[in-house]
């Protein structure tokens, strides 16, 4: 399992999840925003993640945490 707080965002995924691979998103205080899809760069259940969310995950890729 990872987690990270970055930009007012938690970020979880975990190791093995299963498919699709995706990260959880949660506000600061814990609350589930949704799930992202790290394939299609799309939210998942109709969740749309807002642009800051998007240059965060792809921060953590560049990073080779995701």
């Amino acid at each position: 399992m990872g987690r990270v707080r970055r930009g007012g965002y938690i970020i979880t995924w975990f190791i093995g999840d299963h498919e699709p691979p995706h990260v959880h998103v949660e506000t600061a205080g814990g609350k589930l925003i949704g799930r992202f899809d790290l394939r299609t760069r799309q939210g998942m259940e109709s969740w749309q993640p807002d642009k800051k969310l998007l240059k965060i995950i792809e921060g953590l890729e560049r990073e080779g945490r995701l």
